[in-house]
């Protein structure tokens, strides 16, 4: 695919109204929607504004590349969009962004379109590229530029190619190895390329990069190639396969150092001051988190990746459980009704995995694929209360107590089988050559199962099987006063950092305690207390906009429109870019409004038997009145402090 087939003259802005970092998204991404590009403008905004949360996509010298894969795109397309007074876009010199280029591209389909914007990337590296750019003034100009540019570079590339094989065959000069990736692998991934190349060959450096981007991994590396490298430099945000590099020097940082100082990423190696990598003879990886994370950014980042990949069972199976109590309540038949049958058993079955996925996947991220098996068992072992091993012989893994483990049990399993993976590979490294095999094979599987077993039997099972049931029985005891306490912290969590790790542990709790009893009224209540807490932000934000329309720009008025839409699905990030503009006022308003909604919950005793769903869900409600007057409620009390708060937008 032709980049001028991407970069289309009919979506270009010659000239941004935007002024800060908020409203060039919104410009942007609501031309893109004007234009046909996108069929939803919010579910894409939503994955460009994910990725600036990852990481800023201002890359310096006055450029920003806001992108994203999304399924509301149409067709790749490639926005470009000039500001002359130039914007704060948070980039990495700290420098106002002039030229932007949005890139949207499609979920699935061909990889001809990446491989356009793949050399996009690269051709934006170019000063010369970018003072064009700076002085075009018609988008005729601009694609003419870039169409120039990118024929150049082609026939640079293949040049480059040549002399990196020759130099992979002899040279006097250093050789040094790397591996860029980033998440969306549209931009970063590809500029952190060309940054290092260039640097090497400024520093007198042969270097060969593998890149890990959208279209798959290009140029990969060879075991001759990195056997004769000095070296490794690893630019990467995304996992990486690493057990190849063992014994090399090695630097492991996020794909936006190669971008920023590659310099210093090739010094290290040059100097042999950074350490030598020691694989464990499995698959070893580098993962998301940079080496310098903090052990508690850690641990967060692999209990997300276990919750992340157990809330479609949640949410699945919950909602048809949910809609099965209907038919089971209004129906003659009651539990013999089919439909009733039907939907339990199946929402049954998504729930009975959604513990061990849990575990596996904390386990996962911890001590990568080996460790997913002992997690999977463990987490099973913690939502059961007998495991068959066959014949006329039962194991009770609840230790003859009255309550599973359950979630918290599993969560523990998770944790506990990830580092006990990690600590046979410790043990297992002195082992010959010869039997290294054997570790991912024979030794992690048997002794990672048996090892678990023993742990989930003799001490987590009895510990949190106690503990569950206890919590349970406190639920289920408590007072008016106490719950309305409870749904009131937990509706303000929802709302003090919008989807982030306060939002994320009022959820679990509330899906937890109703996974470990889906029937239990209480637990119902928590849940109600969660989802009025996360829909209060985006409807009082959007009600603010039409109670206050003189305290809100253009842009937000616009976006308080879709997020009538947000509210309604339980969809709280809709409020993030108010947040993100005005943490100051907008946050505690939303925080007071939530409690506020919390509270109505606990005290009229709402519950909502489904753990996702929004006001879509409301027909489950056991109270359905006091399910919406406590949404009400808090909405209004937020919409008036915003609105109150805020002085006229400018």
């Amino acid at each position: 695919m032709d980049i001028r087939e991407l970069l289309r003259t009919d979506l270009m802005i010659m000239n941004l109204k935007a002024a800060t970092k908020a409203d060039v998204i919104d410009e942007m991404v609501h031309n893109l929607f004007e234009k046909g590009v996108i069929n939803d403008e919010e579910a894409y905004k939503k994955d460009i504004l994910k990725r600036e949360q990852e990481g800023s996509t201002g890359m310096g010298d006055g450029i920003a590349i806001p992108h994203a894969h999304n399924t509301a795109v149409n067709e790749a397309a490639v926005m470009f969009a000039k500001s002359e007074q130039g914007v704060d876009y948070d980039s990495l010199d700290g420098q106002p962004a002039h030229l932007f280029f949005m890139i949207a591209a499609p979920e699935g389909g061909d990889n001809t379109h990446l491989q356009a914007l793949a050399a996009l990337s690269q051709v934006l590296m170019n000063p010369d590229v970018v003072a064009s750019l700076k002085n075009a003034d018609t988008p005729e100009k601009v694609q003419a530029i870039f169409a120039d540019a990118v024929a150049k570079k082609e026939a640079e590339n293949k040049a480059q190619e040549e002399a990196e094989k020759k130099a992979a065959v002899a040279s006097d000069r250093p050789y040094i190895v790397a591996v860029t990736a980033c998440p969306n692998g549209i931009a970063h991934t590809y500029m952190a390329e060309e940054n290092l190349k260039k640097a090497a060959a400024k520093m007198g450096v042969d270097i060969k990069v593998e890149t890990n981007g959208s279209e798959g991994v290009k140029h990969l590396l060879s075991d001759s190639e990195i056997a004769r490298a000095k070296g490794v430099v690893i630019a990467a945000d995304k996992k990486v396969k690493m057990a190849r590099f063992n014994g090399k020097h090695l630097v492991n940082q996020p794909v936006t150092s190669a971008i920023k100082d590659p310099e210093s990423l090739i010094n290290q190696i040059l100097n042999e001051t950074a350490p030598v990598y020691q694989a464990s003879g499995e698959e070893a990886t580098a993962s998301q988190e940079s080496s310098n994370g903090s052990v508690w950014s850690n641990i967060y980042k692999q209990l997300m990746n276990g919750i992340s990949h157990m809330l479609p069972f949640v949410i699945g199976g919950g909602i048809l459980m949910a809609i099965s109590f209907i038919f089971e309540s209004y129906t003659a038949s009651g539990a013999k009704n089919p439909a009733f049958i039907f939907l339990n058993s199946a929402g049954n079955l998504a729930f009975a995995f959604m513990v061990p996925v849990l575990a596996a996947y904390i386990a996962e991220s911890i001590g990568d694929q080996p460790a997913l098996m002992p997690g999977f068992v463990g987490g099973f072992m913690a939502s059961i209360a007998n495991s068959s091993l066959g014949g006329s012989y039962h194991v009770n893994f609840m230790t003859n107590s009255t309550s599973p483990a359950g979630f918290l049990g599993g969560l523990a399993a998770g944790f506990i089988a990830g580092y006990l993976v990690l600590g046979l590979k410790k043990l297992c490294k002195g082992l010959p050559q010869s039997v290294a095999g054997m570790k991912s094979m024979l030794i992690y599987p048997i002794f990672g199962l048996l090892l678990m077993a023993l742990i989930m039997y003799y001490i987590v099972n009895p510990i949190f099987s106690a503990i569950n049931l206890g919590i349970t029985s406190f639920l289920n005891g408590m007072g008016t006063g106490n719950l309305v306490l409870l749904t009131l912290v937990l509706a303000g969590m929802m709302s003090i950092d919008m989807g982030g790790p306060f939002n994320k542990a009022a959820y679990v709790f509330a899906s937890g305690a109703f996974a470990n009893d889906p029937k239990s009224a209480t637990a119902a209540i928590l849940m109600a207390s969660v989802m009025v807490g996360g829909m209060v932000p985006p409807f009082a934000t959007a009600l603010a906009t039409v109670l206050f329309p003189k305290k809100f720009t253009a842009q937000e008025r616009q976006a308080g429109v879709t997020n009538w839409i947000l509210g309604f699905s339980f969809i709280t990030e809709g409020a993030i870019p108010f947040a993100t503009a005005d943490p100051g006022r907008v946050i505690p308003s939303c925080i007071i409004g939530s409690a506020v909604s919390g509270a109505i919950v606990g005290l009229m005793k709402v519950g909502v038997p489904a753990p996702h769903g929004g006001f879509w869900v409301t027909p489950l409600a056991t109270n359905i009145p006091g399910y919406i007057i406590a949404v009400v409620a808090g909405t209004v009390v937020t919409a008036v402090i915003l609105g109150f708060w805020r002085k006229d937008a400018e």
